[in-house]
């Protein structure tokens, strides 16, 4: 039995205080995460587009720009090259960063389609 309970008041608050920086990093890299396979799928979403658009004799730019989510348009990027009867876009979109110094590279995904003639 323990003689002073009044002693032990508060360190269950203390020690949840102490744990919640590392639950909020987990939470923020589970959200990070998410945003990765998120920007990977409008980058491939984003490079179809444009390869459909630029067989019909349109622009693989705009394709691009106009799949992908209004937030991520500023960090789209597509290149496209023709090369017989087909064209190649491949679209490079920067990563979001949620997790304060973690950086990401680019996620960049490749379609090609036949030229409509």
């Amino acid at each position: 039995m323990n003689r002073h309970p009044h002693r032990d008041r508060g360190q269950v608050a203390l020690e949840y205080l102490g744990f919640l920086p590392i639950l909020l990093l987990v939470g923020m890299a589970a959200v990070q995460l998410g945003l990765i396979a998120y920007t990977a799928q409008q980058a491939g979403t984003a490079a179809r587009a444009g390869a459909r658009s630029a067989s019909l004799d349109g622009s693989a730019a705009e394709g691009c720009a106009q799949a992908v989510s209004d937030w991520l348009t500023g960090r789209t990027r597509c290149a496209s090259s023709s090369g017989g009867d087909s064209v190649t876009v491949t679209a490079s979109i920067a990563i979001p960063s949620v997790v304060p110094f973690w950086h990401f590279d680019q996620a960049h995904r490749t379609a090609t389609m036949p030229l409509d003639h």
